[in-house]
């Protein structure tokens, strides 16, 4: 079966770092672009950065400019987020989303189930 599993959130004090991690098993996850969202409790998911297809073209929310960084590494089948001076605000729910056009686009093709950030102190 097509999954799309992130890992990696947990509890982190706000200036502290953790690396979320997107991985697909049953299709090619360096075929597509990855994006990655978030979604706070009361708040609409908002994207947060995304990767092309080759790696070459990467964006961010402007939330997370200067430090949140996407890359991915095709040999491990996997597209990293590393997320560093965290913030309160950053808590939420961290998707990763698979992008068949390469491109990211506004539509995605293939959703994770989440994994929960929490910053606080």
């Amino acid at each position: 079966q097509l999954q799309l599993v992130e890992s990696g959130g947990g509890l982190v004090q706000p200036g502290g770092s953790l690396r979320l991690s997107c991985a697909a098993s049953g299709f090619t996850l360096d075929y597509y672009a990855i994006g990655w969202f978030r979604q706070a409790p009361g708040k609409e998911r908002e994207g947060v950065s995304c990767i092309s297809r080759g790696g070459g073209s990467t964006n961010y929310a402007d939330s997370v400019k200067g430090r949140f960084t996407i890359f991915r590494d095709n040999a491990k089948k996997t597209v990293y987020l590393q997320m560093n001076s965290l913030k309160p605000e950053d808590t939420a729910v961290y998707y990763c989303a698979a992008d068949a056009t390469g491109s990211c686009m506004v539509g995605y093709d293939y959703w994770g189930q989440g994994t929960q950030v929490t910053v606080s102190s």
